[in-house]
């Protein structure tokens, strides 16, 4: 695939997506269109374009240093801005084609949040974190408003996402979408405080049309069925999948498939399979085939085991599947520096899903309690950060202990 037959469409896109006002960096808007490539295109290494994206994103910064340099800031939006106290050089760093523009509604989107509940502080920070904000017409600020009150009624919880999350709220396009959406995520049983939190952390699911993430959720539940899960089950199974990771929906249907496809060859049981999609979280439809045996062929030789112990290792510890060759060669080596073994790694296998940086503090703070890891139990350093600190104290208090009992009776003949 030629790199022009690839760069062109996305230029294209990229210019109606300016044209349009969506709210992304250009190295961000090149990312998102090239993983919409990918999808529509599987074959597609996003990785080996690096250089191509680099090249694009030099392309548009040197066409917007051209037009920066024979424009002239909007005089009218700076005073606006001025009197609401907002720090405009922070949006000349950052956003400054936004000052640039014949048209903008500053007035207007501050009277609209002040009506919401916004004081004049929240107002200036929303603005300069989001100077997208101000070339939104009230007509579309009011219609994303209203759309968002779909599940989120009361505007004073309201303004505070929009206060979170303003790139969120102010990113207007596929508005059509995000309702269809919305009502799609009501119907199938998501509470409305989930789907809010789908709007601000992963607003790129409501791009999508809802007929395509109504297929996904087919193909998940058909899958769910055909690996052995009950009828019963299997809403609360789609639900709870959907709740840890929403960007499933940016997986394709064929991509679902295959990865199944891969584990069953792979000699997985059915029922393990269902086991390694509910302990990942459906990350597993974000790696492809070829990736997945890659660090598969690495566990192996790293651990010297046979297909059966490495199928218990993975269903231990799903991050042998997950992380990339590199991820694991960092985190092997830095439990090794440690003076971890690999018999010790391979029987705590879970403690490969810490990063380097966290097991090193772990380790120093174990230590310093005198706790030898070299000759200890790994399982003291896995867990959440809550699990870690549960354990240490436990450690720390058994230390503390005395070594008699205050209050026991003295014996006489002592």
């Amino acid at each position: 695939m030629c790199f022009q037959s690839i760069v062109f469409p996305l230029c294209v896109e990229l210019h109606s997506m300016m044209l349009r006002g969506v709210a992304h960096s250009a190295k961000d808007t090149v990312t998102f269109l090239l993983a919409r490539c990918h999808c529509s295109r599987p074959g597609l290494n996003i990785l080996s374009l690096r250089p191509e994206i680099t090249k694009i994103g030099f392309l548009i910064h040197s066409t917007y240093t051209t037009d920066t340099k024979s424009r002239e800031e909007n005089k009218k939006t700076i005073e606006d801005l001025h009197k609401l106290s907002v720090d405009i050089k922070k949006i000349r760093r950052g956003k400054e084609w936004v000052l640039l523009q014949d048209v903008a509604y500053v007035p207007e989107i501050a009277r609209i949040l002040r009506a919401m509940g916004a004081d004049d502080p929240a107002i200036a920070s929303i603005l300069e974190r989001c100077p997208e904000a101000m070339l939104r017409s009230p007509a579309e600020v009011n219609s994303q408003r209203a759309l968002w009150q779909l599940v989120c009624q009361k505007e004073d919880q309201l303004i505070k996402l929009i206060e979170q999350f303003p790139d969120s709220f102010f990113t207007t396009g596929y508005h059509e979408n995000q309702k269809a959406n919305i009502l799609f995520f009501q119907e199938l049983g998501l509470k409305n405080n989930i789907i809010t939190r789908f709007l601000t952390s992963a607003p790129n699911i409501f791009h999508n049309a809802a007929e395509k993430n109504k297929h996904v959720i087919e193909t998940l539940q058909k899958s769910y069925l055909s690996l052995g899960g009950s009828d019963a089950n299997m809403k609360i199974w789609i639900l709870k999948l959907l709740s840890q990771n929403p960007f499933i929906l940016l997986s394709t249907s064929s991509a679902i498939q295959e990865n199944l496809e891969f584990l069953q060859k792979s000699d997985f049981t059915d029922h393990e399979v269902l086991q390694l999609l509910s302990k990942l979280k459906g990350f597993i439809f974000q790696l492809t085939p070829s990736t997945m045996q890659k660090s598969m062929l690495f566990s192996k030789n790293v651990f010297k085991c046979s297909d059966q112990e490495f199928k218990r290792l993975v269903l231990k510890c799903p991050a042998l599947l997950y992380y990339s060759v590199p991820i694991l060669e960092e985190r092997l080596e830095g439990l090794l520096k440690e003076g971890i073994s690999i018999a010790q790694i391979k029987e705590t296998p879970m403690v490969l899903e810490l990063t380097t940086q966290i097991v090193q503090y772990r380790i120093k703070k174990l230590s310093a309690l005198g706790y030898n890891i070299k000759s200890g139990n790994l399982e003291n350093l896995n867990g959440t950060k809550k699990d870690f600190e549960a354990n240490y104290g436990k450690i720390q208090s058994k230390k503390e202990r005395p070594m008699f009992n205050p209050v026991a009776p003295l014996n006489i003949e002592d």
